[in-house]
């Protein structure tokens, strides 16, 4: 299981012949500092690792189509003993070259001499204005550099082109190798909330329910976590990113899990709510069923050829009809979903796309028109994952009413990754329990 060498040339080959007669520079990730001079675990930047699969820090890829000899560049730390045996081993430039397919490698240091040699001959670069803003000003200055003299030479850049618009489109069609890498994320994933529902209890802390989530990922290969896990009691699941996680669990109150395994770079994205105690209270139960018909109708409008919205406007008529029917909003339900009267308690977006990244690289709108939003393609994954919030601190929307005290503290999401096929879709998470009768013991 994995990405082969022949699949990352297939993208490098499909990326070049987009950028036609332009030069694409990627830069690799920086190391993160956790806190003086130790660092987090290296993480590849992920468009550099879609086309590389190089997994080194203060590496840079050219991509120059245009050059008689050497289309793939990569710039490497050349090996050095006496780092290695502090921080790992590295490929080196005759490894780099050996291992990932480069018509040529050279050392980092090299950058600067050898980068003007694929530039000059392009039409465009290509290039992220990142977060290094040192790097950012090298490459600037070399564009600079190039325009300057360019009227003597005939040949080099005259634009700036950030190289997402093409990578992104590509990366949300996955293919099926990276299918095959998805659908192992999810299942870990989906194992470790299996876990969590059989193990919780009152009088737990939520950090054991994490330790626990988070022990079965590693323990099924995954390298850890997607993102910080959200282990959530109570009126905690009101916190769209609550990552305390040190609360001792009540009875009588919901459990919201977020978390999600990385397996070779990709990424599952699960939410379960489900009673601490076994048993829903009423409240509970009546937000709870809304919460699962708004996704269930989200699901069912995530088919090729629909509009991305078309499963966020799904979530949002069934919640704001639940809400209604239940007095905590009034009025008409069209001038209620228009006027965004339910962005009190459901306040975020229905889906991401996923993949390499949690919150994946993709497109949503395809223009400042309301109804320009992109269509769901076959190789598309997308989490779906509405959900209702009643802060002890809600504050309604205008000319809504107050919220009655026994509402107040219940936070529900329910979230599951699907895959868009052919045909229809599929619930890559299913294996995890959501009806009531499922969840209650």
């Amino acid at each position: 299981m994995g990405i082969t060498p022949q699949e990352y040339q297939q993208r490098r080959q499909a990326f070049m012949a987009e950028i036609g007669q332009g030069t694409a520079i990627l830069r690799s990730a920086p190391h993160a500092v956790m806190h003086n001079d130790v660092e987090y675990n290296f993480r590849q930047d992920s468009d550099f690792y879609y086309l590389t699969g190089f997994n080194e820090p203060n590496a840079v890829a050219v991509f120059a189509p245009h050059h008689p000899e050497h289309q793939f560049i990569l710039f490497v730390q050349p090996k050095d003993l006496a780092q290695e045996i502090w921080v790992g081993y590295r490929a080196g430039v005759e490894g780099a070259k050996e291992k990932f397919g480069a018509d040529i490698t050279y050392s980092i240091q090299e950058l600067d001499e050898k980068l003007p040699e694929y530039l000059k001959g392009g039409d465009r670069l290509f290039y992220h204005l990142g977060r290094d803003e040192k790097f950012n000003q090298t490459i600037l200055q070399h564009y600079q550099r190039l325009l300057a003299t360019r009227s003597k030479r005939g040949t080099g850049p005259t634009a700036l082109e950030d190289p997402g618009q093409i990578l992104h489109q590509m990366r949300m069609v996955k293919s099926p190798a990276e299918l095959d890498l998805m659908r192992r994320a999810t299942a870990i994933s989906a194992k470790a909330h299996l876990w969590a529902l059989e193990y919780a209890r009152p009088g737990l802390y939520e950090y054991q329910v994490q330790a626990e989530i988070e022990h079965l990922f590693r323990l099924e290969g995954a390298a850890g976590f997607a993102y910080p896990s959200i282990v959530a009691g109570g009126a905690n699941a009101c916190i769209l990113h609550y990552v305390e996680n040190s609360a001792q669990l009540q009875d009588n109150e919901l459990l919201l899990i977020d978390a999600g395994a990385c397996y070779d770079y990709y990424n599952g994205d699960i939410t379960r709510t489900f009673p601490i105690g076994g048993r829903f209270t009423p409240q509970q139960k009546t937000l709870y069923e809304i919460v699962l018909e708004a996704q269930k109708q989200a699901i069912a409008a995530v088919q090729p050829g629909h509009s991305y919205q078309s499963s966020h406007a799904a979530a949002v008529r069934v919640i704001t009809q639940g809400l209604l029917d239940l007095g905590l909003l009034r009025g008409d339900l069209e001038e209620l979903i228009e006027g965004e009267k339910y962005k009190p308690f459901f306040m975020h977006g229905t889906g991401h796309w996923l993949g390499l990244d949690v919150h994946d690289a993709g497109i949503y709108k395809i223009g400042p028109e309301k109804d320009a939003w992109t269509n769901f393609a076959a190789g598309n994954i997308v989490t779906v994952e509405p959900g209702i919030y009643i802060s002890p601190y809600i504050e309604p929307a205008e000319g809504q009413p107050e919220i009655p005290d026994h509402w107040k503290g219940i936070g529900i999401r329910i979230e599951d990754d699907v895959l868009v096929t052919e045909t229809g879709h599929e619930v890559l998470t299913a294996a995890v329990p959501k009806e009531i009768k499922e969840l209650e013991r």
